[in-house]
């Protein structure tokens, strides 16, 4: 069962020093993402993957299509989608003199929640860090109290944008072992990486967007079958990055 169902999404700008021309950030979008699953979006700067989030958060208006999250009409009832997904944004900023324990407790106010904050920080592995402000945690504890911070109005739906940019190895694998444990749990997540062995490892299926439009939709497997089955030097196929590469012409830069 579909819990996201986009039609013909479009978000356009006008052209820098015009009022009368536009380029369109995203064109005419279409996808559904089944309940329960791990969807991704890869695609270069530029694409439209964060655009394209943006509109389905409800943080960015929708110029023509339509988009919908569990039944909800998100050009509609923006706010009613709000209460049911999580957002973790690529930057975020914080009320510096308090502590991640306090946030999560403001956070969820904003909900007219009494969030538990030594829950929520003990699933993502930050429950020593309680009392600690947020210039204290490292690049991989930040990113994990941001998805704590997602995760006080217990959504059906998560949002993370490149949840796992600049961060090391041990990090990245720590925030793929919690993403993967919100997903076991029921938890729909969608998210947009440049981290092609990463949209491997998480995703049951990506979605490849080049110049505002969706270019190639599959399991990694299928995508790696149909536009990479015999790389160079390769014994058996390509991987997903030989995908991206044929499909865009170019590699992902971090």
């Amino acid at each position: 069962m579909s819990i996201i169902e986009v039609n013909g999404l479009v978000k356009k700008y006008p052209k820098p020093g015009s009022t009368t021309e536009f380029f369109h950030a995203v064109d005419g979008i279409s996808l559904q993402i089944e309940a329960g699953e791990i969807y991704g979006i890869l695609g270069p700067n530029g694409a439209g993957k964060t655009t394209s989030l943006e509109m389905l958060e409800g943080l960015t208006v929708i110029d023509a299509g339509e988009a919908y999250i569990d039944g909800i009409d998100v050009k509609k009832r923006p706010y009613d989608v709000k209460k049911i997904i999580g957002v973790q944004l690529q930057a975020n900023e914080y009320f510096d003199h308090l502590s991640i324990a306090e946030l999560i407790v403001l956070f969820g106010s904003l909900y007219g929640l009494e969030a538990d904050a030594m829950r929520l920080l003990a699933k993502v592995g930050l429950e020593e860090k309680a009392d600690a402000k947020p210039a204290a945690l490292s690049g991989g504890q930040k990113q994990r109290f941001s998805i704590a911070s997602a995760l006080v109005n217990e959504p059906k739906v998560l949002f993370l944008d490149e949840p796992t940019t600049g961060l090391d190895p041990q990090a990245k694998r720590n925030l793929w072992d919690l993403v993967k444990g919100l997903n076991k749990i029921g938890m729909t997540i969608v998210l947009t990486t440049h981290n092609m062995e990463e949209a491997e490892y998480l995703c049951g299926r990506i979605a490849i967007m080049d110049s505002g439009h969706i270019i190639a939709e599959g399991t990694p497997q299928e995508l790696i079958l149909k536009y990479a089955p015999e790389p160079p030097l390769a014994a058996l196929h390509g991987n997903l990055e030989d995908v991206f590469i044929s499909l865009t012409g170019s590699a992902l830069r971090e």
